[in-house]
């Protein structure tokens, strides 16, 4: 889709603003020693506003979120997603055809688990709330190309649990189904934390991933969604719903959130990429979050709904190779990026920080593993693998009863003498 022309007045408010930015920029962590200072090109400027005027799409209301953030809502045709090669004759679902079998469908339940609710001002009917990107957000990015995308997170030597290999800078603690199964789908209620990142681009995640295709080439597919904590990404430790997906091995193809045409949005009031409220605490309240993703029996499109079944939207079939028919593989638990920044391992946490061995309350947990089978149906998962490459560091210990099912709980503390 093109962007405007400009006008004369847009061309003298660049001409005006580009001396301004030239000059030195600050790019700012509350949280974090992460303050740097540097000269940015006004060819490199240029090059990041058009791409922000192409995801940044023209807004109907914009509502200023109390933690700073500024959230757009975007006529539904407006989104980002149907800018897609693939997707110019799209036609949006607006509901899925069908749910998996004892779930219902809710297009707006209540939702006070994010943190722009918090003025009482929401996107009108027939728009979706859409986090605005800034030159900032662009900056903290390694390059352009990178902004909003995973780097390759597995070796192309492992081939049973793709996203858990030691020595590419990024640790796991997850639970995952066998391999050569046909699943359409899975379910967690996630427990919701804010992990200490030490250093600006490291990242500690709790999601589900949901996979296909072959895990030592470069033609493997992933639909990801759970809640992050990324400075780089959004400049703040806040946890924030994310979603994620890729074709070719986390290569070209995809991005987090809307940062790229892809995912279909089709809720008015959950904005992928927005902070999370309220959050767990030791020996206190726990909140968590519900995320299911499973594929329409009749479109094909993979929706995911969040809390009690609120459809927040899709993923259009036609973004994918293998898992255009099923998955293969999923896998939930929590992963971090180590960057070894002082020569030694990360004190980035993962989850709550604590070991699973420590508990409800204070260790965190996904309960309720369910996939969704052959006929559309949910399932408790049974006979879960676990993995966790280094349990001086995070861990994970998963079991079952009758209210949280299949269950683990799963984390840790990164650097200490046991973890050096």
């Amino acid at each position: 889709m093109s962007s405007t022309p400009p006008t004369h007045h847009h061309l003298l408010l660049l001409a005006f603003l580009f001396p301004l930015l030239l000059q030195t920029l600050q790019v700012h962590s509350s949280n974090l020693n992460s303050t740097t200072h540097r000269k940015i090109s006004s060819l490199r400027l240029q090059r990041i506003q058009r791409h922000l005027n192409n995801i940044n799409k023209t807004p109907l209301l914009t509502i200023q979120s109390p933690d700073g953030d500024l959230i757009d809502c975007v006529h539904k045709r407006k989104q980002p997603a149907l800018d897609h090669p693939l997707l110019k004759n799209h036609k949006i679902q607006r509901v899925a055809s069908e749910m998996p079998k004892g779930m219902k469908v809710r297009e707006n339940s209540e939702m006070g688990m994010q943190e722009w609710h918090r003025n009482g001002t929401l996107c009108p009917k027939g728009t979706v709330p859409i986090r605005r990107s800034t030159v900032h957000d662009v900056l903290r990015a390694k390059s352009l190309f990178d902004f909003g995308k995973k780097r390759r997170r597995f070796s192309l030597a492992r081939s049973d649990a793709p996203d858990v290999v030691t020595g590419n800078g990024h640790e796991h603690a997850i639970a995952y189904t066998g391999s050569a199964q046909e699943v359409y789908g899975a379910k967690a209620t996630i427990n919701v934390w804010e992990p200490s990142i030490q250093v600006v681009n490291e990242f500690s995640l709790s999601q589900i991933w949901i996979l296909s295709g072959s895990f030592d080439g470069s033609d493997l597919n992933s639909i990801e969604a759970g809640w992050q904590v990324s400075p780089e990404l959004y400049g703040d430790t806040r946890p924030r719903l994310f979603t994620y997906w890729t074709s070719d091995s986390y290569q070209a193809t995809g991005c987090y959130n809307l940062l790229c045409a892809g995912f279909v949005q089709t809720n008015s009031r959950i904005a992928i990429g927005a902070a999370i409220s309220p959050i767990s605490s030791p020996d206190a309240n726990q909140y968590d979050i519900t995320i299911l993703i499973w594929k329409d029996p009749k479109i094909g499109n993979w929706w995911m709904s969040f809390g009690d079944g609120t459809l927040v939207g899709y993923w259009p079939v036609e973004l994918f190779t293998h898992l255009a028919t099923h998955a293969t593989m999923v896998e939930w638990g929590g992963e971090v990026v180590n960057t070894r920044a002082n020569g030694q391992h990360t004190s980035t946490q993962m989850g709550s920080g604590h070991f699973a061995g420590d508990g409800f309350g204070k260790a965190s947990y996904f309960r309720n593993l369910e996939i969704v089978d052959t006929d559309n149906s949910l399932s408790s998962v049974h006979n879960i693998l676990t993995l966790a490459e280094n349990t001086n560091c995070y861990d994970i210990q998963s079991s079952y009863n009758n209210e949280w099912g299949t269950y683990f709980y799963y984390g840790g503390p990164g650097n200490s003498p046991q973890c050096p």
